[in-house]
């Protein structure tokens, strides 16, 4: 959106060494493109809930097979190589240790149970078993490096010519940040102004909405897959796509600057530390609400150097990819069909953006609205991937079980009917069991339905880590392997 003549930078702010950040003209230059994302962004997150809370989500998903969710998984992924490279080279010393110290801890030493102090009122003083890399390897590794990178600044083994090969991997590089953020700072809807609204801003945000929404589809299978629990039922996608636009609507009304969804980098971290506690996800919010308020706490993580960060997108990258192609051990891989359909969604999937990104003046059709909508969806790999996937799967001939919808549908209908599926994707706090359990309540989209004793089984808010296979790992009912 940004992008369009009317919202390009004046010439007077591309030399940022003769811009005076403080001044009045330099602040309302920013604030004003800030409002018009706020405007455009609570608009289209209407849109959002509209099509989560109404169930049309849930009524596409009887038309989304594996061919669908698989390249629309994998293309999370793979368009970023780009990006996960670009970070780790900036100094790939760095970066092949966070790899290493990633793979060590979550592939060769998550059977290692640690000795861990505790303390009870029956045993006082005891020792228990945890197994520490299986549950944090990403941030054992991330730590580890940070603080290497930390060392190596402060005895300036790392170059401090910002020209030079390593000097991304500092850091003071991001010392100005620390040190301006302020230590107390409590945000509010309306900070930066009354929102403005646009025509082509709102068709631009809808635009990436849709691609975004296609993501999340993909991102819920792909953490369901990864914490072995039963695939998504439609109430829970409803639920989720719906929640999401509540989320960017709630963001955009703070000016954020952005939306709200599925982040794809967590799943990927998600299929490493093996967690799939609702209740750590809790916490992680509770602390990312500390970090909002103590601006200084937030500020202190943006020091992180960029090489660190590109070794964990490596090893999550790909992780979400294989989780992508994995989708496909329901169809039938012999078949012809399902090759061509897969693989030119896929190649498709990465060329298609590349080239629009390379040459965006080809799609001027004189509507700036149509212009900006169009630019968005086929600059996005997953929605045209996804949308390939989609197109072709239903409309080239081809049988049920082909297509791999035979053991998909009964997934899915196991994933409605088994009572661990109603705990995994039940309401918190007894909603829909011992609190709002009429009939009527249970006649929305995004309700979930349980049927008979399975009532009883969806107070349970945590989800039992069980990943789908790890031969060497303690049994299921072991507590220690329990979240």
């Amino acid at each position: 959106m940004l992008s369009l003549p009317a919202w390009k930078c004046p010439e007077w702010t591309f030399n940022a060494s003769l811009v005076n950040t403080s001044s009045p003209e330099f602040t309302e230059e920013w604030q004003k493109r800030i409002r018009e994302l706020q405007g455009a962004v609570m608009v289209a997150s209407c849109v959002q809930m509209l099509v989560g809370f109404s169930g049309l989500i849930g009524f596409l998903m009887r038309f989304i097979g594996p061919l669908t969710i698989a390249p629309t998984i994998s293309l999370v992924a793979l368009p970023l190589f780009d990006s996960a490279g670009n970070d780790a080279g900036t100094h790939w010393g760095i970066a092949a240790m966070t790899i290493f110290l990633i793979v060590l801890f979550s592939q060769y030493l998550r059977t290692v149970a640690v000795p861990v102090p505790a303390y009870g009122r029956e045993q006082k003083c005891r020792t228990f078993k945890f197994h520490l890399f299986q549950v944090f390897p990403v941030l054992l590794a991330l730590c580890i490096s940070w603080f290497t990178c930390f060392a190596l600044t402060v005895t300036d083994v790392l170059p401090s010519t910002p020209t030079a090969y390593g000097h991304g991997a500092r850091t003071d590089t991001k010392g100005d940040v620390l040190s301006q953020a302020p230590w107390f700072r409590v945000p509010y809807p309306g900070q930066w102004g009354l929102p403005t609204i646009s025509l082509a801003g709102v068709f631009g945000i809808i635009a990436g909405v849709i691609s975004s929404m296609v993501e999340s589809v993909g991102d819920y299978y792909a953490c369901a897959r990864l914490v072995g629990a039963p695939a998504p039922p439609k109430h829970a996608i409803n639920r989720g796509i719906g929640i999401e636009g509540l989320g960017c609507l709630l963001a955009g009304a703070w000016g954020t600057g952005n939306g709200t969804t599925s982040y794809s980098e967590n799943v990927g971290a998600l299929g490493i530390t093996r967690v799939g506690s609702r209740m750590v996800i809790v916490a992680a919010g509770c602390v990312l609400l500390l970090m909002g308020v103590f601006g200084k706490i937030g500020a202190a993580f943006a020091t992180i150097p960029t090489p660190v960060i590109g070794g964990m997108f490596l090893v999550m990258f790909g992780v979400i990819s294989a989780v992508g192609i994995s989708n496909l051990q329901y169809v039938d891989m012999n078949s012809s069909r399902n090759l061509f359909v897969f693989g030119f969604s896929i190649y498709c999937g990465l060329a298609i953006p590349n080239w629009v990104n390379k040459n965006p003046e080809r799609l001027h059709t004189g509507i700036l609205q149509l212009d900006q909508v169009i630019q968005v969806l086929l600059t996005t790999g997953m929605f045209v991937g996804g949308f390939l996937g989609f197109l072709l799967d239903n409309t080239i001939p081809g049988s049920q079980e082909e297509r791999g919808l035979v053991a998909w549908n009964q997934i899915r209908e196991e994933s409605e009917e088994t009572g661990r599926a109603s705990a995994i994707y039940g309401l918190p706090c007894g909603l829909g069991t011992r609190f709002c359990a009429s009939s009527c309540a249970q006649r929305l989209p995004f309700w979930p339905r349980f049927e008979g004793d399975k009532k009883s089984e969806v107070a349970v808010s945590q989800l039992t880590l069980c990943p789908p296979d790890f031969s060497e790992d303690p049994p299921r009912d072991d507590p220690e392997s329990r979240m």
